[in-house]
Order: C-alpha cells, then structure tokens, then sequence
C-alpha cells in the first residue's frame, strides 16, 4: 500500500459526500453481483441511526463504510481492490467501537474472512439469499380452507396489526422482528412499494394471521419478507403465500424471485428449496470476541 488510507466521516447535510458514497456502492454492486450495504443498514444511514464514511488515499476516493448500532459495513472500490486499503480502514473503524461489535462479509468473500480473523471476529450469522426462474413451471397451488383467504395490506387500517404480528413472527430475529411504525412507514414510501404487492391471510374473523410482502422492482422480484403466526403454523399457509407471491411475481413481469433467509433456519430453508429457490449468495455475519 502507498499510502495509509483516511477515513472521514460523512455530515447528513453532505450532499455531495453521500452521492459518493452510493457511487461506491453502486459500483462495488455491479462488480460483485452483490451490495455491498443492506437495507436495514442504509435506512439507518437515512434516519441518523448510522453514519457514512468514505475511504480516501492520496486524495482518490477508494471505499466507503457505514458504522453505528454496534455495526461497520465496509466496501473497497473494485480498480483500488488488493492495496491494503480494506485492512487499514477496517483496523481503524474497529478501532473506535466498544466490544459487542459485529460486521458483515456479504458474498462471504475470502479476503473479509480473512481480515474478521485477524481482527478475532467469529462467524455468528450466515444469511442466505436463494433465487427461482419463474418461467419454469411451480408446483400446485396449496389450498386454503375454505374461512381463509389472501387479499391485500390496507395502509393505515393495517399498519398496527402488522407490526405486532411480525414481531411476533420474528421474536428471536435482530432485525426483522425490530421493525417499528416508523420503519413501515418508510418503506411504504420507498418507489417500489404497492400495497397490491403486500399479499395478507386472514382467519375467517378477519384476523391477520399470516402475509407475503413482495418487492417488485424490475426483472428481479423479491420476496421481501413471509410470516405465518405461530397459532397457525403447520396448516401449509405458509406454502400457500409463497405460491401467492411467485404467481403475483409472474403476473408482473418478473424474470427471478429473490429471497433473503437465515441459514439456520431449517424450516424456512426446506419450504424454499421444496418450491424450486436455489443458492445465490451467502452473507455472513462476524461478532469480535471479548477482550
């Protein structure tokens, strides 16, 4: 490396700093494959919860990083790769954080594995994301009984009832299961969000007890996140969202279904792989040791 690298802290009110920073991001994810910031982490950024940094040597912008909530996120720009930029600037975020921290490898690339150990950081979460072609042909549709039905989310008719049956879904999750009013209140304004895309099953008293969001935003479809209440569980609900999301998915134009899931998540996993999704990438989570 020709020169230790500097790493300087974004203002929000840094307009021109930040659009270089998701030009970072925006390069390292058309190099990759992969981006190289989750979404959660970026909300964050937005709502003041993390900051932005980018990654400077020489005065040539190299990389960017995100830090906050006990978390760093950091990403290399592709032509800069290999100089030791990466090292240097993960030493130094690390640097500033009490123990407890975590960070995340996304595509588990073999250089951040080697640097998490270096660092004494352990791999503590491994997060899937799976894909499905939807022009081959699904598996038959699940049938409902016959109380139950699937329509659609209602913006602020729902929103109380959702958030409390997702924290329920996801108790034991740190993220998803931490979404607030707030947080729903934010992606409902993000461009790609139609309430026709946020699928809901409801008991016959009309009681939410299960839903499939869908994120439709070009030849990629996501299913953006899938819940069945723990009462209702093992009456193959949960099968029948997903066959609801892959069609709706279909109808709107989508080439791929994308989905993001934890691996250990054994259930979860078998539902997915039994209904065609196959292996895309691989994030893994590192927590440092203790000292």
């Amino acid at each position: 490396m020709s020169e230790f690298p500097i790493l300087s802290a974004l203002n929000k009110t840094d307009a021109a700093g930040l659009v270089e920073f998701h030009r970072i991001a925006a390069e390292a994810l058309a190099f990759d494959g992969y981006a190289p910031f989750n979404e959660q982490a970026l909300f964050d950024l937005h709502s003041g919860l993390r900051s932005a940094y980018l990654v400077r040597s020489n005065d040539l912008l190299v990389g960017a990083a995100l830090a906050g909530r006990g978390e760093i996120d950091l990403v290399v720009a592709p032509e800069s790769r290999r100089r030791g930029f990466g090292r240097a600037a993960a030493i130094e975020l690390v640097a500033t954080v009490p123990n407890g921290l975590t960070m995340w490898s996304h595509g588990d690339h073999p250089g951040a594995r080697a640097l998490a150990i270096e660092l004494r950081f352990v791999a503590a979460r491994t997060l899937l994301e799976l894909r499905l072609l939807l022009d081959e042909a699904g598996p038959a549709a699940s049938a409902l009984l016959e109380a139950d039905s699937i329509d659609v989310f209602r913006p602020g008719i729902d929103d109380a009832e959702w958030i409390a049956l997702n924290a329920l879904v996801f108790a034991t999750h740190p993220e998803q299961g931490a979404i607030t009013s707030a947080d729903l209140t934010a992606r409902q304004a993000e461009s790609w969000f139609s309430s026709d895309d946020f699928l809901i099953l409801r008991d016959a008293d009309g009681r939410m007890i299960g839903y499939n969001w869908l994120k439709v935003d070009g030849a990629i479809g996501e299913i953006y996140v899938v819940g069945v209440h723990p009462d209702a569980a093992g009456r193959g609900f949960g099968r029948a969202l997903m066959q609801a999301g892959i069609q709706r998915l279909r109808d709107a134009g989508c080439v791929t279904a994308a989905l993001y899931v934890e691996a250990d998540s054994a259930g979860a996993v078998h539902l997915y792989r039994s209904l065609g999704f196959t292996d895309h990438t691989v994030d893994v989570q590192y927590r440092r040791l203790a000292d």
